[in-house]
């Protein structure tokens, strides 16, 4: 069958980017056609994927969203009716992948009173009503319980269209050992000695995944260990902010910031601990990334993966709500109990789940049985 994929921005480094790709590479290989709709588009275009990139343009975010949902409605609106599976939340779609956390709920927690009666507020609270309100019958996607919860506070009678899928881990991530090669390759490129501590970082959107909460954290170390620890940063985003609030606490020697890049299993196997104090993330693949890597995690209970880590003991989860000083303590914890907790071999015993690599295949299941159902 034809099936039209909407998503308004691809890279190759973002995890909701992942899931896309990793569907649609499912979908072409059972036979499907597949159009895709985008605004920008990086990387390679998969093999037996018609790209359209949606000529629209705007100086304000909301304002190009709206012309692009115009823009292809009316391309849509000009063929046969085929089923359309989005990316972010708009009007138009049959499926939704929900990548990102419930809107209102970030409205309500994370924002001043002034934000409802923006202009911003109305068009996202909008494109997200028209996923999960009553007037809908999209059918969505999830990636985690945390998300679940958040969508039923929020628009009541949506429950029954939310669908629990399993992570979308790739299998080439899984390994039966730490590959001290690697290790030792990625340790001596980047002139880390033997008596320090590598800390990695890995995300791209460094406000929302907590790169700010990460350095402060590592300035708060006492100086012993802090002077034995390096943090690298790998991500797609503006870093000069964060290289200035490192300068500012004092530990700018010690960071590196690099943008996204593909050899990122050279950096879970170098690394000594996985720092990812998001302040909110639907899931994070990195958690479990890492984890099946045998790479110690320190993450945040705000984010949907969070959850992994503690079924697989394979590092600590700071709880909600989110202070620093928990984050310090965790983070100074976890340092000194590195060489004997056993977060790295649970970690790995963990990764032979297979059910961790599954989200391609149960999306397309879904979408197949679903639209079975409809026919």
């Amino acid at each position: 069958m034809k099936l039209n994929f909407l998503i308004y921005s691809y890279f190759p480094y973002g995890g909701q980017q992942r899931d896309f790709l990793r569907i649609v590479n499912e979908c072409v290989s059972r036979g499907h056609q597949i159009d895709v709709y985008t605004i920008r588009w990086q990387g390679e275009v998969p093999v037996g994927v018609k790209l359209i990139n949606v000529p629209v343009k705007a100086l304000t975010r909301v304002k190009l969203y709206q012309r692009f949902t115009r823009w292809v409605k009316a391309a849509l609106a000009e063929q046969a009716d085929h089923p359309v599976i989005g990316f972010n939340k708009m009007p138009l779609l049959n499926f939704y992948f929900a990548a990102d956390p419930c809107f209102a709920e970030k409205a309500e927690t994370q924002r001043g009173g002034y934000y409802k009666f923006t202009a911003r507020y109305r068009h996202f609270r909008d494109y997200e009503d028209a996923v999960f309100g009553t007037q809908s019958a999209t059918e969505v996607f999830i990636l985690s319980q945390q998300q679940r919860q958040a969508f039923k506070k929020y628009y009541p009678g949506c429950e029954d269209r939310l669908h629990e899928v399993p992570p979308g881990i790739s299998p080439d991530r899984q390994v039966e050992a730490v590959d001290e090669n690697l290790r030792k390759d990625l340790r001596q490129e980047f002139d880390i000695q033997e008596n320090e501590k590598l800390i990695l970082q890995v995300g791209s959107g460094f406000k929302v995944k907590g790169v700010d909460r990460s350095l402060k954290a590592i300035a708060a170390l006492p100086d012993k260990i802090r002077y034995a620890v390096r943090y690298i940063l790998v991500g797609q985003d503006k870093a000069a902010g964060f290289q200035k609030l490192a300068n500012k606490l004092g530990v700018a020697d010690q960071v590196t910031i690099l943008p996204g890049r593909d050899d990122i299993p050279r950096f879970l196997a170098g690394a000594d601990l996985l720092l990812h104090p998001a302040y909110v993330e639907s899931a994070g693949y990195v958690l479990l990334e890492a984890t099946i890597a045998g790479l110690p995690v320190l993450t945040t209970a705000s984010c949907g993966y969070s959850s992994h880590i503690e079924q697989a003991q394979s590092g600590e989860v700071c709880n909600n709500p989110f202070t620093q000083d928990d984050l310090n303590a965790h983070l100074l914890g976890m340092l000194q109990q590195l060489d004997s907790a056993n977060w790295s071999e649970n970690g790995l015993n963990y990764g032979k789940n297979p059910e961790l690599y599954a989200l391609p295949l149960s999306v397309t299941d879904s979408i197949e049985r679903m639209l079975g159902e409809r026919g």
